[in-house]
């Protein structure tokens, strides 16, 4: 068994594809802020495929130096130290054939909690010009209804007290935009690449603010002087287990401590801002366009509801993996119909996309048996996501007066899942940053049907409209008597 690392890239060579640029010459160009299975199998992979086809070395001034901000990214900061930033990704198709490769374009690993001063720095360092970003859609520190920066954030707020030491995304962020300045040294670009509607417009608005906080002149430079293209991403990656550790050790006879496996379909939709320049990513795949919008609702409110609509039913009637619940007849008419019927119509055009074979791709995608994506990592974090994949669906189609029915029930299904108990009685634990909140209020709908619905911060004046109401408390109901399958089987049927 061969442990990956650079020392080791020769031997490895003989069982798994390794990059063929020399890494000796990569130089560090982004600095990437939450580098988790999704960043390593999708930003990563694209500039590791760049890398490789550029004669010219151009693409070898676009290394990563990937940083992680929170304390427990210690375990990913030992791994990427003993591979020397090298990992294995593997594309898992639904035939079962297994497609490894090495990839290279990450050359260092900082760990902010352990040396905040040594990221800022790097970021700070004129040869950076792009900063990007996958810290899921609770990173960004926006209030549910408003969807402004929240102030009153006790990190942020500890971010700004005078001489305090930045914790945050947005404190080293800014802190390293703040020398730039002083220094004379334009802005990096800072490149969001979260499932969040406008990720660019939204970045603006929380760096800005919080700039601004710290100083007004600041904010006001952020506004002016830093770019923040919008963009969308995708790739299924689902967390790595250590029986894929196994099974990658077993199939190719390498050792990685954390390798990534995910789907093969990618895609990345960029916006062409960046004053600093940016990698030739357009040569490996990636559709620079002008306007992202259509791309990103298509994805948000498709593939990324469609998970939502998927996830909780499916926990409920006893699933666990995602391929299987979607292979469920019922499930997967109920989702084609919620795309259709539901999402579909709040969508702009989409240049080069047709949008009925795209909903026909997810359900494909979903059903892929070796990509063994769970239920439970799909319900993780819902009060992030509900608001802004789901919502802005409703709230469209009640607009409109369009139909509503599924993604009421979807609303429903979350409101079943939170009481933390399925329909045998077994518990399961809610992960999510308001399960003090959520909990207390799905558990006191036994009694008081609409409790869950009355949180405001959530779910705005969605308690107000009768149609809405009407139509979520029928799921509830149901969901109540009958049960996940039979509730989904009469959705499907509508």
């Amino acid at each position: 068994m061969v442990p990956l690392s650079s020392a080791t890239l020769a031997e490895v060579a003989r069982r798994v594809p390794v990059p063929g640029y020399d890494r000796s010459r990569v130089t560090v160009g982004i600095v990437h802020l939450g580098v988790g299975g999704f960043h390593r199998a999708h930003q990563a992979v694209y500039l590791d495929d760049l890398m490789a086809a550029d004669d010219s070395g151009d693409a070898l001034g676009w290394g990563i130096c990937g940083v992680g901000v929170l304390p427990s990214d210690r375990r990913m900061q030992r791994v990427m130290q003993e591979q020397d930033c090298l990992f294995t990704v593997v594309l898992k198709a639904p035939d079962g054939t297994w497609t490894p490769r090495v990839v290279g374009s990450m050359v260092e690993y900082l760990l902010a909690p352990d040396d905040p001063e040594v990221v800022i720095e790097r970021m700070a360092d004129p040869a950076v010009r792009i900063v990007s970003l996958t810290v899921t859609e609770g990173g960004y520190n926006l209030h549910a209804v408003t969807g402004e920066f929240d102030a009153d954030n006790p990190q942020v707020r500890g971010d700004l007290e005078p001489g305090a030491v930045p914790a945050t995304s947005f404190g080293l962020v800014v802190e390293a935009l703040a020398r730039r300045r002083t220094r004379g040294v334009p802005a990096f670009t800072v490149m969001s690449c979260d499932n969040i509607e406008g990720n660019g417009d939204v970045a603006r608005r929380v760096f800005a603010a919080f700039a601004g906080l710290r100083e007004a002149s600041l904010g006001e430079w952020v506004r002016e002087h830093v770019a923040f293209p919008n963009s969308m991403v995708d790739r299924i990656t689902p967390a790595t287990t250590d029986r894929d550790r196994e099974e990658i050790a077993l199939r190719f006879g390498t050792r990685d401590g954390w390798p990534v496996v995910c789907e093969p379909f990618a895609q990345w939709v960029l916006e062409d801002r960046f004053p600093l320049g940016r990698p030739a990513v357009d040569r490996v795949g990636v559709q620079i366009v002008p306007d992202v919008r259509p791309y990103e609702l298509m994805k948000l409110r498709l593939l990324n509801a469609g998970h939502q609509a998927l996830c909780y039913f499916a926990w409920l009637a006893g699933y666990r993996v995602v391929h299987e619940a979607c292979q469920d007849p019922a499930f997967a008419t109920f989702l084609l119909g919620y795309m259709e019927r539901e999402a579909t119509p709040t969508l702009e055009p989409v240049p080069g996309i047709d949008l009925a074979d795209y909903r026909r791709t997810l359900i494909a995608r979903f059903s892929n048996p070796e990509v063994q994506d769970t239920v439970a990592r799909l319900c993780v974090g819902s009060s992030d996501r509900i608001p802004k994949f789901l919502l802005p669906v409703v709230r469209a189609n009640l607009a409109s007066g369009g139909e509503i029915r599924r993604s009421a029930a979807v609303v429903a299904s979350w409101a079943r899942y939170a009481e933390g108990v399925d329909e045998h009685g077994a518990g399961h634990e809610i992960v999510d940053q308001l399960a003090d909140v959520l909990v207390p209020a799905a558990r006191g709908q036994r009694d008081d049907p609409p409790a869950f619905l009355r949180n405001r911060q959530l779910f705005g004046d969605l308690i107000d409209d009768e149609r809405f109401l009407a139509a979520y408390l029928d799921t509830l109901h149901s969901l109540r008597t009958r049960g996940a399958l039979a509730t989904v089987r009469d959705l499907a049927g509508s």
